[in-house]
Formats: C-alpha cells, sequence, structure tokens
C-alpha cells in the first residue's frame, strides 16, 4: 500500500468553505467511482480554517500521473473539479492552474 498526503487552500471566505464542506458530504457517486477505480481504497479529507490536507491509501499499482490523465477523459469529474474550482485557490508557490500539493514527510516516529 502506498500512501500519499496533499494540501490546498480554499479562498477565505466563510460562506465558499461551508459550500465546500456541503459538496464532500454529498460527492457525487461518479466523482467517487473513479477515485476507487483508480486504484485509491481510503481518501481522507481533513480542513483547518481555509487549509485542506488529503490522505490517499492506494494500491502499489496506483498513479497520480494516471489518474490525472483518467480524470481529464472523465467528462463528470471534470464537471466536478470545474466546479470545486470556484472554492479552491492554488497555494502562492504552485504553477499556474496547479491545484493539490504533494507533501513530504519531514518526520515519522514509530513506537
Amino acid at each position: 500500500m502506498k500512501h500519499y498526503h496533499l494540501a490546498l487552500d480554499l479562498k477565505n471566505d466563510p460562506e465558499l468553505i461551508e459550500a465546500y464542506d456541503r459538496h464532500h458530504r454529498q460527492v457525487w457517486p461518479e466523482v467517487q467511482q473513479s477515485i476507487l477505480d483508480s486504484g485509491i481504497m481510503r481518501l481522507e479529507l481533513f480542513r483547518v480554517h481555509n487549509r485542506l490536507f488529503m490522505i490517499l491509501e492506494t494500491t502499489e499499482a496506483f498513479s497520480l500521473e494516471e489518474k490525472a490523465r483518467q480524470d481529464a477523459r472523465n467528462p463528470v469529474v471534470q464537471k466536478w473539479e470545474t466546479l470545486m474550482w470556484d472554492y479552491q485557490q492554488s497555494m502562492p508557490w504552485a504553477k499556474k492552474g496547479e491545484k493539490w500539493q504533494l507533501m513530504r514527510k519531514i518526520c515519522e516516529i514509530i513506537a
């Protein structure tokens, strides 16, 4: 199993943030299915203020690049992504149009 940790910011507007949360309480079934079909076995999304943190647990065969290619070919996923972009904003260091930023592990403590 592989793990990915990603971060993204929402626009700093309480009404937009609440709307984003509402959408994620009822993620479209086709979007959920595209996630599962790609090899993502578990997706968790957390928020503090306007910062989002996503954890992906995936199969060994999973590839972020392949998931992006699949998403680009899926009109329902593209519609969802366009809608989500109304609430999201790129982080200051991101390239133009980039959304989620892959985080790198800097510490691990294991018993």
